[in-house]
């Protein structure tokens, strides 16, 4: 895995250039120099990129901006290294396309932990897009390894943003799972929303930052990378379609009042009823800065009164039909992806 680092400061690129070293299968590509790099392009191979943010001539977001007019460079995850805390400059990054930041100084373990899991997602989208492009070469258990691997490395991504997050995700995909299972749904299909469903919410774990942190009233594209996922290049095949299918139809209800489109009863699919009940639920037993956990049963109570309405009733009585496997994984602590939940 090769990564790309400029930084003007001689002293920081030695140490994120050592840092790089330090990380199993990486090479780092140092430039001091942003007009340096950018002449070597298109020529330069890498795979991540981490920027500096304050430089002479070109600043990390115009160095960004100009590499970006290179389209090999389109899909490359970009880190921007920056002292400034203020939101303007962090939101001109993510405009410009970054993915995520760290803070100087940078903690080497966090440096670590960020920039393996960036790198690891890449190389999984990339293995993941050429077993595509030749699906006869690749079985289909690789294929659904690559994916699930693609999910798991987003949730992780999506947790170093909100501590809470990758957490609230696994619950969620191990009450999605109990409940299928109660509903009698076919394994296979049980199974695949456990694996689909840690990426219901494509608030912060498929769409762009950008719409997450921008200030001020939405575009429309903005909403539209919200709420359709599936207009991302990941939902290319069978796991990360439904991925895409449940956070594009976990906010419908089922008396058709819910959003983006207004479905109703039937016409949304199982798994997107599924996940309603069980991302309302994990919602509603979870301490939030706003709000105070309910205890389990009052939750329990308002699942069941909203069923018919906002809930499939189906699927409310496999809720309750599934409460004792619910609330063992509720107060188990963190899940492991992909462990059992019945």
């Amino acid at each position: 895995m090769k990564i790309l680092i400029v930084d003007d400061n001689n002293t920081n690129l030695r140490l994120l250039t050592s840092m790089v070293q330090k990380l199993r299968d990486c090479a780092p590509i140092p430039f001091s120099s942003p007009a340096d790099a950018l002449a070597a392009m298109p020529e330069l191979e890498f795979d991540v990129a981490i920027l500096d943010y304050m430089m002479p001539v070109y600043n990390g977001v115009e160095f960004l901006t100009e590499m970006l007019h290179f389209e090999k460079y389109a899909g490359v995850p970009v880190i921007f290294i920056t002292a400034d805390l203020d939101m303007t400059t962090r939101m001109d990054a993510l405009n410009a396309g970054a993915i995520d930041f760290l803070t100087k100084p940078v903690d080497f373990q966090e440096f670590k932990a960020r920039v393996q899991n960036i790198a690891a997602l890449a190389e999984a989208r990339r293995k993941h897009a050429e077993s595509l492009s030749a699906p006869a070469a690749a079985g289909t258990g690789t294929i659904r390894e690559q994916e699930r691997e693609i999910i798991q490395r987003i949730t992780l991504a999506a947790g170093y943003k909100d501590p809470h997050a990758a957490t609230h995700r696994m619950r969620v995909a191990a009450y999605s799972e109990a409940i299928a299972r109660a509903a009698g749904l076919p394994e296979e299909l049980c199974l695949d929303i456990r694996l689909a469903a840690p990426l219901f919410d494509n608030v912060t774990a498929l769409a762009s930052d950008m719409s997450l942190l921008k200030r001020g009233k939405m575009t429309e594209a903005d909403f539209r990378r919200r709420t359709n996922p599936g207009e991302t290049p990941e939902a290319s095949s069978s796991l990360l379609q439904l991925a895409a299918e449940i956070g594009r139809t976990y906010r419908e209800r089922f008396d058709g009042q819910g959003y983006p489109n207004r479905l109703k009863g039937s016409a949304i699919p199982d798994a997107g009823r599924i996940v309603a009940i069980a991302a309302s639920f994990d919602a509603l037993i979870s301490e939030r800065q706003f709000k105070q956990a309910w205890p389990f049963e009052k939750a329990a109570g308002h699942i069941r009164g909203k069923a018919g309405s906002h809930f499939d009733p189906a699927f409310v009585s496999a809720f309750e039909a599934a409460l004792g496997v619910i609330h063992d994984v509720a107060y188990a602590g963190t899940v492991p992806m992909g462990s059992a939940a019945a």
